[in-house]
């Protein structure tokens, strides 16, 4: 899979992929070992797993660092590599997501500090961060659907006052809002995949923001109302559509939130 770009596959191709991972909930430094192929070796084949390092306010958050051998740091439009013991961090005990154990960093963030390596700078750092993004609003858009799914599939079979509860309005309509959110998501992530490549006239970096707004609402709607269709059964261990609004939460913080592209998006227009 983290090949695909060196087999000369593009975005498009990836998105599809990333798409069914996301439906899969598959864990991992998925995206990061994907854009670090062709720069740091073992990536291509999965030898080698690299994190990503994105500087939040108020606190730092590293994913699977018990596993990752690298991260990747954006910084002055340059994309650099910082080595895992260069960091300083602490495990997170009770993370939100169980299939995305987090770590904070507690020094400081920088690549000088950090004793960073530049991988790439300007336009190719720009559009491996793009990607990214892309690539993130994929997995979100995989999340997006099998949430509905999910949820309709439950509809039909979970039965109150004698009938089936899809056959209710309230729940026939958060079922069909969720397979409109889910597809409009889809038509951006494709539209973003295609901007990237060059195969549309679409502005790269607006297309990208947009396909990580609309995906990023769709999993994060598609995963609140996937529970509440199954009522108080939503919030348990033993079904699994609390597992897809956590992970839409997780993913919604990685490579900027709907709030950070929103912004982007306004200032573009």
């Amino acid at each position: 899979m983290f090949s695909l770009a060196a087999d000369g596959m593009g975005v498009r191709e990836a998105v599809v992929v990333f798409e069914q991972l996301g439906r899969g909930l598959v864990p991992g430094p998925l995206v990061s070992t994907w854009l670090a192929a062709g720069l740091i070796d073992g990536a291509a084949d999965g030898t080698t797993l690299v994190g990503m390092l994105e500087p939040q306010p108020g606190a730092t958050l590293v994913e699977h660092a018990d596993i990752i051998d690298a991260c990747l740091l954006w910084a002055d439009d340059t994309l650099w590599q910082v080595p895992i013991s260069a960091l300083h961090m602490e495990r997170v005990e009770r993370p939100l997501d169980a299939g995305a154990p987090v770590w904070q960093v507690t020094g400081p963030v920088t690549p000088e500090a950090l004793g960073a390596t530049a991988l790439a700078s300007g336009d190719d750092a720009t559009t491996r961060y793009l990607t990214g993004v892309v690539l993130t609003a994929a997995l979100q858009l995989g999340v997006a659907l099998a949430a509905g799914e999910l949820a309709t599939a439950y509809a039909k079979e979970r039965e109150q006052f004698g009938r089936p509860i899809g056959g209710f309005q309230a729940v026939k309509h958060l079922c069909a809002d969720m397979l409109v959110k889910a597809e409009v998501a889809r038509a951006a992530v494709y539209a973003a995949a295609c901007a990237l490549d060059g195969a549309s006239d679409d502005d790269p970096a607006v297309a990208a923001s947009a396909a990580k707004v609309v995906a990023g609402d769709a999993a994060l709607a598609n995963g609140r109302y996937g529970i509440q269709v199954h009522g108080g059964m939503g919030f348990t261990w033993e079904v699994h559509a609390q597992r897809y609004w956590k992970r839409a939460v997780s993913l919604d913080v990685s490579f900027g939130s709907v709030s950070v592209h929103s912004e982007i998006m306004a200032d573009a227009l």
